[in-house]
């Protein structure tokens, strides 16, 4: 039986998120076939093409098929970002490749140290939307390595990690957005911390906040953590954002500060989401020279 879903236009709000892991959810079937189709689409976020790439790849990898029913996207925008980040190449249209301010859409089903950090400095941070000091650049680069080093050791996803970002000059935000179908943050921390009866009842709120703290981390006898201390305080200099999205829970560290909620909506997995701002200020360590 065939299942027809409707892309719709996708942003990277809560909303869009919402609406993201509802077609999770439709097409989380081990054995259906599923027709992704474009009709209603006006924009379709980097965030939306790499969950619908992994979701694509999830579906086939429980032996069901999947089309992207390309005679139906007729919004222009849509067509030549698609073209131009490599989604469209990825999924069996004819595609001229990358360009322009397309971060290009990556799947990673292994993990590829040198590959995935090529990535971010080429494509990413080395583009020169966001002035940052070498020194810096590689480190905050380090840290989000550490993101897919971490969806690759604790997720237990099968089929890997996907990425997509792009730099939207207008608004003036470069956006990377990380996902991975596996077990997701809040599962694993209440496995991990399983031996203490209150743990199937922490909400997935705490579970992201016990992840985010520096030290916690459910390795059996090594340090670690999620790490991303140099990248929130990198985020909070720069006005950007930093949001995960894990089973139910989600977390935003932001100029402001944190923040960790339980939301009404599920998916099976992980997606981080960076935003930064695009400006003419140059960031560094503050023992580095600006000059």
């Amino acid at each position: 039986m065939t299942q027809v879903i409707q892309i719709p236009t996708l942003n990277d709000s809560p909303a869009d998120f919402k609406q993201m892991f509802s077609i999770w959810n439709r097409a989380n079937g081990y054995y259906e076939d599923v027709h992704f189709d474009f009709s209603h689409c006006g924009f379709l976020r980097p965030n939306a093409v790499a969950f619908l790439g992994g979701l694509a790849r999830l579906i086939v990898s429980r032996n069901g098929t999947v089309v992207f029913d390309w005679t139906t996207l007729k919004n222009e925008w849509v067509r030549n970002t698609l073209s131009q980040n490599g989604f469209a190449g990825a999924f069996g249209r004819t595609s001229s490749g990358w360009t322009g301010h397309s971060i290009p859409y990556r799947e990673d089903r292994l993990r590829d140290a040198n590959g995935i950090i090529d990535y971010l400095e080429h494509y990413w941070m080395g583009r020169g939307w966001v002035h940052v000091s070498l020194r810096l650049r590689d480190a905050i680069i380090g840290h989000v390595w550490e993101i897919y080093n971490n969806a690759f050791e604790h997720s237990g996803s099968e089929i890997g990690v996907f990425s997509c970002g792009q730099h939207f000059h207008r608004q003036n935000d470069l956006v990377l957005t990380v996902v991975d179908f596996g077990l997701g943050i809040p599962a694993k921390v209440r496995t991990f911390l399983s031996s203490d009866p209150r743990a199937e009842q922490l909400p997935a709120s705490g579970c992201l906040r016990w992840a985010f703290q520096r030290g916690n981390t459910t390795k059996q006898d090594e340090p670690g953590g999620l790490g991303l201390d140099l990248l929130r305080e990198f985020i909070r200099l720069n006005q950007g954002k930093l949001e995960v999205y894990s089973n139910e829970g989600y977390a935003i560290i932001q100029k402001d500060g944190e923040r960790y909620e339980n939301r009404d909506i599920s998916f099976e997995g992980t997606v981080v989401h960076i935003t930064l701002r695009c400006d003419e200020k140059l960031y560094h360590f503050k023992d580095e020279s600006p000059f």
